[in-house]
């Protein structure tokens, strides 16, 4: 299996146990609409503009609306489970899966993961560890271009990427999916350390962050 199609697997198994209205850490969302969103950006394409794209984002809340309401809570799982049908791009353009949601259904995994009592940061495999390192290396600067102050990444390994070059600076420290969290918004819930100026820190923790 991918790391897509495993976290696939392991988000879907969650949502499962879970049930619907669970939180995530999705301002506004219960596993539901999580799920919703997932079938969504899958299956409806001509909505999933809306999820970038401000001016668009009305139509894609009302087809997700629907979407939840016309399909019971196991079926919009099951829908998750299977996948992109073959139709789409995800299904027509080889490894287009694995590049694209690896990312996606990692991080609404710990979405629901981590809005849950007692959760701890769970084993990430190395190899997977290192892919997400090359996406921060590759996306650093765009997940962080409204980061208030600059930003510096910085794996426990003593390797650095740039997310926003501007002073003062925070070096955030912590494995890369960890920062992985960090940069998609999710710093309050990501396992990392800040070295900086006191009041810098605290500007970069409350700012929204993500692609």
């Amino acid at each position: 299996m991918t790391h897509a199609q495993t976290e696939r697997a392991a988000l879907c198994d969650l949502l499962d146990r879970l049930g619907p209205g669970a939180p995530t850490l999705c301002e506004g969302w219960a596993t539901e609409d999580l799920t919703a969103h997932l079938v969504l950006r899958e299956r409806r394409l001509d909505a999933a503009p809306g999820i970038a794209l401000p001016f668009l984002a009305g139509y894609t809340a009302a087809v997700q609306d629907r979407i939840k309401r016309r399909h019971p809570y196991p079926e919009l799982v099951g829908l998750v489970r299977h996948g992109p049908p073959r139709w789409t791009p995800y299904g027509l353009v080889p490894r287009l899966d694995e590049i694209v949601n690896t990312v996606e259904l990692f991080v609404h995994h710990e979405d629901v993961r981590r809005a849950q009592a007692g959760w701890e940061p769970r084993v990430i495999p190395r190899d997977l560890q290192e892919a997400f390192w090359g996406r921060l290396r590759g996306g650093a600067r765009l997940f962080l271009r409204k980061a208030p102050v600059g930003v510096v990444l910085r794996r426990p390994d003593g390797a650095k990427t740039a997310g926003r070059m501007a002073e003062p600076a925070v070096v955030v420290t912590g494995e890369p999916s960890e920062l992985l969290l960090f940069a998609f918004g999710r710093q309050a819930h990501a396992r990392v350390t800040y070295d900086g100026d006191a009041a810098a820190i605290a500007r970069l923790q409350e700012a929204r962050l993500g692609p």
